[in-house]
This record gives structure tokens, C-alpha cells and sequence, in this order.
């Protein structure tokens, strides 16, 4: 029996009136995807919350997307933290983010969507990579062990849009933010990424009047931080042109280190004490530092400063927290 050729696909344009889901609405990504596609005139953004619609029924999804036929995909949904999070609860990072993008992923190639947009994380490439990282080294080496669940959960993601590619002649890209933060953050201490964290024990001890705050590892090694909204507008930028290439880093192409960082956000708290590094905690990968050529060939390279994307950050913080701000140590 011969298999069917893929079908061409029609050249890309999306009307401003196109129904256009982002998966993950709710979240710190998918709220910044929300607000970008609205600021530029989409009037038609689907963003179903977790009783609208649960991404991890099978059933559910497949019928949702039957029913309204996205003309795009943003697949910002996933179950994300820090190092404790991805370290302590492996099983649950490693099941629900393949049944989330399995069941998105292969629900829109059943309901004839023909674009979608799958987000990972820069976690996907080997712990000892060359720095900065280069798309094609993918694959190329063993994984940091303490979130080897949630990189083996997203390089599926990544295969499974190449696969279905290949074989039905979708346009499943994928793209590879680094460390993102920014308004809708998560700040458990326990659960969180490193920035968040940071903002919310250096806002506490700043209340509380300590002398100093922790800080876990050593301080030494180096992250690249990207402001949400910088993200979402590249999203955007790559939907509307039609991006249809292979995996695509989206980064800031600079990186800090871990001190720097705490330091940064002392700064915009306005704490005035001292930063203790536990090293008895995990560093994580030595550095992570992404290689955004490809992206800025295409004309995009991201806009927010640290220190700006940090204080706007730690002024959602404070909103969601009811609280007042403290006077910082920054000018204006």
C-alpha cells in the first residue's frame, strides 16, 4: 500500500480575526502570549482556563480542538519549577508534560490544524554543552540529572512536532526560551525558579529587617534571564511571518551569574544587607547560555534590560501580593 504524499501547504496568512489558541493561558507565558496577540489586534484569542478545558484529558482536548479550529497553536502549557521541583517530583514532570503536548500535539494534527507552536526549555540541551548553545546540539550529550525528567518530556515535544512534519506535512515549530520571568511568576520558595525566588526572599527580608538573605549554591554559576513579554513578542514575530524552519533558540545572547543576579535584585528591592550562598544546595548546570544568532538573523533580538525587566517583575510581585512598595535604591 503506498502512503499518501504529504499535502503542501497553502502560503501563510493569518487574518487579525483568526482563532488563535495558546494553551496555558493561565500561566506566566501564556498570559504574556495573551496580551501580546491582543495588543496586536487578534480578536479572536482562545485561552481556556484548567475548568474550560483540562489539557490533560485526552478526550477533552481532541473535542475542543474539533470544535474550534484553531488556525493556530501556542503550546505554552506545561508543569514547570525550580531545581527542588524538578529534582523531588520526577515522575509528575515527566507524565504530565508528555500528556499535555502529546495530547495538544497530536488532538491538532486529528482536528487539521496546520500551525503550531511548541515552547521547551533551554534544559533540553546537554549539561556540559559548548557555550553559548547552538541548536544543532541537541542530543549531543548527557542532561543535567536533577531535570533530566522535564528536558526528556520537552525533547519529545520537539520530535513529535518534527515527526508529524515529516510524515503529514504539518508546520509544528518548535522554540527554546532560556530562563524566563516577569509578571504572573510563580514564587514558592520551594517550588520556583531562581529569579522569583530571589525577589520574594529578598522582599521578605527587607520586611522582616534582616541583616542578610541565602541564596542556594555558590553563586558562580551563570544564567540567561529573558523578560516574558520579550518572549511572547517573538512568538508572535515567528507566527506572523510564517517562521517555518527548525528548532529556534529565544534568549537574550547575555548572561550573569548567580551573585550578579542576587545583587540585581537587591538593588531594585532596596535590601541593604548581605547575600549568604548555602552551598550545601545544587548549582545546577555550570552555565546556560544560549546561542540567538539564528533568531536575530530573522530580525529579533529581545528589548528588556535585567535591571528594568527585574523591577517590573518585582512591581507584579507586590501586586499579587497586596502589598506596598518599598522605597528601592534605583534612580527615578
Amino acid at each position: 500500500m503506498t502512503t499518501p504524499a504529504p499535502e503542501t501547504p497553502a502560503p501563510f496568512h493569518l487574518p487579525k480575526d483568526a482563532p488563535i489558541l495558546v494553551a496555558g493561558a493561565r500561566g506566566m507565558v501564556g498570559s504574556a502570549l495573551v496580551r501580546r496577540l491582543q495588543a496586536g489586534g487578534y480578536t479572536q484569542v482562545l485561552a481556556p482556563g484548567r475548568t474550560e478545558l483540562d489539557l490533560m484529558d485526552t478526550a477533552a482536548v481532541q473535542a475542543y480542538l474539533a470544535q474550534h479550529r484553531p488556525a493556530y497553536i501556542f503550546i505554552a502549557a506545561a508543569k514547570v519549577g525550580g531545581i527542588h521541583a524538578n529534582n523531588t517530583y520526577r515522575a509528575e514532570f515527566l507524565h504530565t508534560n508528555l500528556t499535555i503536548q502529546n495530547n495538544l500535539i497530536h488532538g491538532a494534527h486529528l482536528a487539521g490544524v496546520q500551525r503550531l507552536m511548541f515552547l521547551g526549555s533551554s534544559c533540553i540541551y546537554p549539561k556540559m554543552a559548548p557555550q553559548p548553545i547552538k541548536e544543532e546540539y541537541l542530543l549531543t550529550g548527557p542532561l543535567e540529572p536533577t531535570n533530566e525528567p522535564y528536558a526528556i518530556a520537552k525533547i519529545a515535544g520537539i520530535k513529535m512536532c518534527e515527526a508529524y512534519n515529516a510524515q503529514y506535512g504539518r508546520q509544528y515549530i518548535s522554540v527554546m526560551p532560556t530562563n524566563l520571568y516577569g509578571p504572573n511568576d510563580n514564587y514558592d520558595l520551594n517550588n520556583s525558579h531562581v529569579l522569583p525566588a530571589l525577589i520574594r526572599k529578598a522582599h521578605e527580608a527587607k520586611l522582616r529587617g534582616d541583616a542578610q538573605y541565602v541564596v542556594w549554591g555558590s553563586g558562580t554559576p551563570r544564567r540567561e534571564f529573558l523578560y516574558v513579554d520579550d518572549l511572547a513578542d517573538a512568538c508572535v514575530f515567528l507566527m506572523e511571518r510564517g517562521y517555518d524552519g527548525p528548532l529556534l533558540n529565544i534568549g537574550t545572547g547575555e548572561d550573569v551569574t548567580i551573585r550578579e543576579l542576587a545583587e540585581t535584585v537587591m538593588k531594585v528591592v532596596g535590601f541593604e544587607g548581605q547575600i549568604v550562598f548555602d552551598a550545601s544546595k545544587p548549582d545546577g548546570t555550570p552555565r546556560k547560555l544560549l546561542d540567538v544568532s539564528r533568531l536575530a538573523g530573522l530580525g529579533w533580538v529581545a528589548r528588556t534590560p535585567l535591571q528594568d525587566g527585574v523591577a517590573s517583575a518585582y512591581a507584579a510581585f507586590l501586586d499579587k501580593q497586596g502589598a506596598q512598595r518599598p522605597t528601592s535604591r534605583l534612580g527615578g
